[in-house]
């Protein structure tokens, strides 16, 4: 069995795919089904294009519209809606509108009045998701599985190796990974996790032979002002960034929850490490303290 690497770039970010084959063929094979895969579902629910599906459903939601929507999405929908109950309305996919004014290109704090304005087009709780129809209650609503669909395109990449017969690999989708099956002699995948404020270091190495594995932190996208770190993981109930987590990784079947449970995690700030525990996840947070803590054992094989 020989290895093979393939690296392209999807969903804004650089993403690789490592491999074991029995022919280059095969594993070609199985990487243009994977990076095809990953290049439709970016279509169809990237924000950045006027011709994805989640536009057309913006569009909807900009005139308080009902829109019917495929299996597919009813589940990224539902995922959603478990997310917002699950988090007490933390974990909000139609927050994305606050980046109307975080902007964090212009190294500025937005005033407190345009941030105001925003919130009240934010809430889950303002629109009425009866699958498979959406039902946008007040104009000016929009949605954005920016914090889903990443995560969920791992998950169905490590799925359709396996139906292709690839049982040893791993996806890396910008940082959100899930591991196919061990290397094929049986050995672990070897995973840093980045450590927050140290650049090209690691706080821990994970040895990985299945599951998944996502983080969130402060560290990618912010603006620094007077000393102060404004992180791009806005609280859609404030507006504002959080402030107490500076990272959060988690380990679990699936890359969709490990995604989401880190991000959640971010938003409760203080009560994260308790969300975590609770979770009863492998885990591992850093606060802006510089504190750690959780679950996760340095170089052990999960």
């Amino acid at each position: 069995m020989k290895y093979f690497k393939y690296q392209f770039k999807a969903m804004g970010t650089p993403c690789e795919i490592q491999l074991y084959a029995e022919s280059e063929s095969h594993a070609r094979e199985t990487a243009n089904l994977v990076i095809n895969d990953v290049s439709r579902l970016e279509g169809l629910y990237s924000r950045y294009r006027e011709d994805s599906f989640l536009s057309q459903i913006n569009r909807y939601a900009a005139k308080a519209k009902k829109i019917t929507v495929d299996t597919e999405t009813a589940g990224l929908l539902n995922y959603a809606a478990t997310c917002y109950q699950q988090s007490d309305g933390l974990f909000d996919i139609t927050s994305g509108k606050l980046r109307q004014a975080w902007r964090f290109d212009s190294g500025k704090i937005p005033a407190q009045n345009t941030i105001n304005q925003l919130l009240r087009q934010i809430g889950w709780h303002q629109l009425d998701w009866n699958p498979p129809v959406l039902d946008f209650f007040i104009p000016g609503l929009e949605i954005d599985f920016g914090g889903i669909v990443k995560e969920y395109a791992v998950d169905r990449a490590a799925s359709l190796c396996i139906e292709a017969g690839i049982y040893h690999g791993i996806i890396n989708l910008g940082g959100d990974i899930k591991i196919i099956g061990p290397q094929a002699d049986g050995s672990p995948w070897k995973v840093g996790i980045r450590h927050p404020r140290i650049p090209n270091a690691m706080l821990q190495t994970l040895s990985l032979t299945h599951g998944a594995l996502a983080s969130s932190g402060d560290y990618e996208r912010f603006i620094l002002v007077d000393g102060i770190r404004y992180s791009h993981v806005l609280n859609p109930k404030t507006g504002w960034p959080v402030r107490y987590m500076s990272s959060v990784s988690v380990v679990s079947d699936f890359c969709v929850v490990a995604g989401s449970a880190s991000t959640i995690a971010m938003l409760k700030e203080e009560q994260g490490p308790e969300f975590l525990q609770d979770l009863a996840l492998p885990h591992l947070w850093s606060n802006v303290l510089g504190k750690d803590g959780g679950s996760l054992m340095p170089g052990g094989v999960c």
